[in-house]
């Protein structure tokens, strides 16, 4: 299959310039765009073949549900089966944006999209080029990010094209996305919601809205603990891995400084490539390996967006082993800490200010 791609100004577009990627999607087809978060691979989520599309493409799992992606409200009532007062507050709140919420489905949802599940994920995206490809090609667009699953997401149209050119018809260039995370996904199908996954949309948020909300264990969860399953099934799942191996260090910002560098040194002794993934304010603190900065803790936005296409570059440059400071703040820190820990397959060193680490 040769995939067409074209390229779009989000701030300067006409919809006219959408028409083949729509008529792609009414056809069955696949479809990569950008959205706020990262890019999303899209197909019409009422049609169960072309939802099925999607897993073959990406190479995911069958019980991993689908996002639906709307553009009106309105369009709940066709969707799901119920409205609960907290997901209705919460639409108003954060819709359009970057917030996902699960509902009891309807039987206009197929099995495919939702992997099985009575239950149906929906966003309504604020990114222009998103909004506007649905509501042009009139489909609900279902889509997960558009990369080989378990693969860092992508947030540029050329990560896109290094994992899906060939299997898709078409990748809509709109540059890089403004979150570079994942939307928070929210179960409002309880007595009191749930955060399923965390994001741009963070807790204290949420709790000005509908006032407490819970929190899957699995959000957080470390390799010791053991018999967390979590709620979200797509969540059990290797996600956001570079191909170096890939660890955490927590403790202190001198301690964790103190023990990458004697990996790196250790590695690099014996002709490994090693990345580090530093923030702005410890750049200068390695002297060895390949070093790049996340971001800046005085902004959490920065990291965030940089996370993804950081994992990447050290896939570019051959890096055998990663090393990362950890992110612990209870804001956007603990999303940016649930795609670390899912990306390291739970490999965390506690590092303590005497220099012994250990692993929980």
């Amino acid at each position: 299959m040769k995939t067409k791609i074209i390229k779009l100004d989000k701030n300067n577009f006409n919809e006219d310039e959408l028409k083949e990627a729509s008529d792609i999607l009414r056809k069955g087809g696949l479809v990569a765009f950008p959205t706020e978060t990262v890019y999303g691979l899209g197909a019409d989520g009422l049609n169960s073949e072309a939802s099925g599309k999607i897993y073959a493409a990406k190479g995911r799992p069958s019980d991993n549900p689908l996002i639906l992606h709307i553009a009106h409200m309105g369009s709940l009532k066709e969707l799901t089966a119920d409205c609960p007062e907290a997901g209705m507050k919460l639409a108003n709140a954060f819709w359009p944006g970057p917030l996902t919420m699960i509902f009891n489905k309807s039987d206009r949802v197929p099995y495919n999209t939702t992997g099985g599940l009575e239950t149906v994920a929906i966003r309504i995206p604020s990114h222009p080029i998103a909004y506007e490809l649905i509501r042009k090609s009139g489909v609900y667009i279902a889509a997960p990010s558009a990369n080989i699953s378990g693969r860092p997401s992508p947030t540029m149209a050329e990560h896109v094209i290094e994992d899906m050119d060939g299997r898709i018809e078409m990748i809509v260039d709109g540059g890089m996305v403004d979150i570079g995370l994942e939307s928070t996904i929210v179960d409002v199908t309880g007595e009191v919601p749930t955060i399923l996954r965390p994001g741009y949309i963070t807790a204290s948020m949420l709790e000005a809205v509908v006032g407490p909300v819970n929190f899957d264990k699995a959000v957080l969860a470390r390799k010791g603990d053991t018999g967390i399953i979590p709620k979200a099934p797509g969540m059990k799942y290797k996600h956001y891995a570079p191909k170096g191996d890939l660890t955490i260090l927590e403790g202190t910002t001198e301690a964790v400084i103190q023990a990458i560098n004697k990996y790196a040194a250790e590695k690099t002794s014996k002709g490994f490539k090693v990345g580090i993934i530093s923030t702005d304010e410890t750049l200068s603190c390695y002297p060895k390996g390949m070093v790049k900065s996340i971001g800046t803790r005085k902004d959490e936005d920065t990291i965030a967006r940089g996370l993804f296409q950081i994992l990447r570059e050290f896939d570019d440059e051959g890096a055998e082993y990663i090393y990362t400071e950890s992110f612990e703040s209870k804001q956007l820190g603990q999303a940016i800490m649930n795609r670390l820990l899912k990306a390291a397959g739970y490999h965390i060193i506690k590092v303590h200010d005497n220099g012994l680490a250990t692993e929980p």
